[in-house]
């Protein structure tokens, strides 16, 4: 289990080394200065611009020290908000970005589960088919359509909220069913196609045989095995709330980390766009780390595997 761990969090470090690199090559392959503007500047004033951002170093040079300040967990200062350090920027907005991301988390795992869980259970009836119909729905209309279907319906015509900002508890449910319902949608699928699997299984026809109760049968083996597959997928659906919460910021208006990263490409502000990556790339990695983690945790087989590479 310790190899398996410092296995992964070498793979971890080295993938985001990589993409740090990848990113920095590929921001200074765009042609022209980001310092350029609408404004005509002296020359000197231009001159002076790159030497405070270290521009008017060899690309190796700016290369080495962001590496250095990203060891030292400073990400620089924004080029288009002055006097303003990307660090600032990032923990001033991401509050909102993260309070969106771990409700709509939750949400897409506790409504995904349960829908498949009455799926499976009620296998070829009017619930299972109910579930069903909901996920194919779930998964044809992407979060982009749904959040102004949903603005729409529920704050123009219903009026039940308000369509966009963050003042209270309640704005929180039309973005996030809007972030969520793909991954609902998604984990509903998994679970009912696994569990029915899992029903089917020696083992579960073995509990039954011995007189465990039905709802024991479901709880303590069915659904546990079937949860392994979920538990695999976090990592991606904390990638996919993530990305698309952009979107749904831009669309809700909230002044989360969405926001900034969205202007910083436009704007070409190269110490915002590497701190947002940078950043978004640390938050994916770990918790794709701590998914493989839980994984070899639920799963029995991961730990039997290492016991034999060890001997």
């Amino acid at each position: 289990m310790v190899r398996f761990i410092v296995n992964k969090f070498l793979f971890m470090v080295l993938s985001l080394f990589l993409l740090v690199t990848a990113t920095f090559v590929l921001m200074n392959a765009v042609p022209g200065s980001p310092l350029q503007s609408e404004k005509a500047t002296s020359p000197q004033i231009q001159k002076n611009l790159e030497a405070y951002y270290g521009l008017d170093k060899p690309l190796h040079e700016q290369y080495l020290q962001y590496l250095k300040n990203l060891v030292k967990l400073d990400l620089g200062i924004s080029m288009k908000k002055r006097f303003y350090s990307v660090n600032k920027i990032i923990s001033d907005s991401f509050g909102y970005s993260l309070k969106l991301g771990i409700v709509s988390v939750i949400t897409s795992v506790l409504a995904g589960c349960t829908l498949g869980i009455i799926a499976a259970l009620y296998h070829r009836k009017f619930l299972d088919n109910l579930a069903m119909v909901l996920a194919v729905i779930g998964l044809a209309i992407p979060s982009m359509v749904m959040a102004p279907l949903l603005q729409y319906v529920f704050a123009v015509k219903i009026r039940l909220f308000e369509v966009a900002g963050l003042n209270g508890p309640l704005d929180y449910v039309l973005p996030t069913i809007a972030l969520s319902s793909v991954s609902i949608a998604f984990i509903a699928r998994l679970i009912r196609s696994t569990m029915l699997e899992v029903l089917h299984a020696d083992f579960i026809r073995t509990a039954k045989a011995k007189g465990l109760p039905g709802h024991l049968v479901v709880w303590r083996h069915a659904l546990r095995n079937s949860m392994l597959p979920v538990v695999t997928y976090l990592g991606y659906l904390i990638a996919n709330v993530i990305t698309g919460s952009v979107i749904i910021e831009r669309i809700f208006a909230i002044p989360g980390l969405g926001k900034f990263f969205v202007q910083s490409v436009v704007d070409r502000d190269y110490p915002l766009i590497m701190g947002i990556t940078v950043f978004y790339a640390v938050i994916l990695m770990v918790c794709r780390f701590l998914a493989d983690i839980a994984y070899a945790l639920v799963d029995p087989r991961m730990r039997l595997i290492e016991k034999k590479v060890g001997n």
